[in-house]
């Protein structure tokens, strides 16, 4: 280099050199959570229909086929687990609470309807806000059950239908603590005790029309 010429000053990288390397970074993570996404969405939906269907075959009193239903839908629900295992910001999303609350609403009427043990949140592996409300929402289905009794005037059982659902609003107006800890119970609880009460009624009518005819017979006898 001549004497004298000023040496140029090596040129220097700019902050954002390397943001598109951040960026495609980032379309990848988005890329592979949005994969994840839809897989679980289409999976809940599965979830959430078949809950539907076992529920209609214990209403229909189709008990096996109701548990194998049950079947199906805790592998699809297992499956949703693996799906969003790496995805826990999408866990926790509403669609998965209300797969895994219909999910026990199913599982729960079931073994009301069957008289098995109640199944726990752990043996169904759903979050205790969706048991819950699932637990709430199978009174709700329990007063249909009832009620599906007393049209073919088959009322001995109710009172011990009634007595569980009278249980399970014990216990729910006891877990008394924000909405954004139990997915909104409060509002589940207020509808099983106006199910709760409307059911009582529709029974205690119904026995003393049962009383009242037998009395009628009795009489037409003498």
């Amino acid at each position: 280099m001549p004497s004298g010429m000023a040496k140029k000053p090596a040129k220097q990288k700019l902050p954002t050199a390397n943001l598109e390397e951040i960026a495609d970074s980032i379309r990848k993570t988005l890329s592979e959570k949005d994969l994840a996404r839809e897989k679980a969405l289409r999976l809940c939906r599965e979830v959430i229909r078949n809950s539907a269907n076992t529920i209609r075959a214990v209403h229909r009193q189709e008990f096996d086929e109701a548990a194998g239903l049950l079947g199906q839908t805790r592998a699809l629900l297992d499956e949703v687990n693996g799906t969003l295992a790496g995805h826990q910001d999408l866990f926790h999303t509403g669609l998965v609470h209300d797969s895994q609350k219909e999910f026990a609403e199913a599982s729960i009427h079931l073994s009301l309807v069957t008289g098995k043990p109640l199944p726990s949140p752990g043996e169904l592996s759903v979050g205790l806000p969706a048991y819950m409300n699932g637990l709430g929402e199978a009174a709700g289905e329990m007063r249909r059950y009832v009620l599906d009794q007393l049209r073919t005037g088959e009322i001995a059982g109710c009172e011990d239908k009634l007595a569980m659902m009278d249980d399970i609003y014990s216990v729910l107006v006891t877990v008394d603590f924000p909405d954004a800890l139990t997915g909104g119970l409060r509002r589940t609880t207020d509808m099983v005790r106006g199910v709760l009460e409307r059911t009582r009624g529709d029974l205690t009518l119904a026995i003393q029309h049962r009383s009242l005819e037998e009395k009628l017979a009795r009489l037409g006898h003498l």
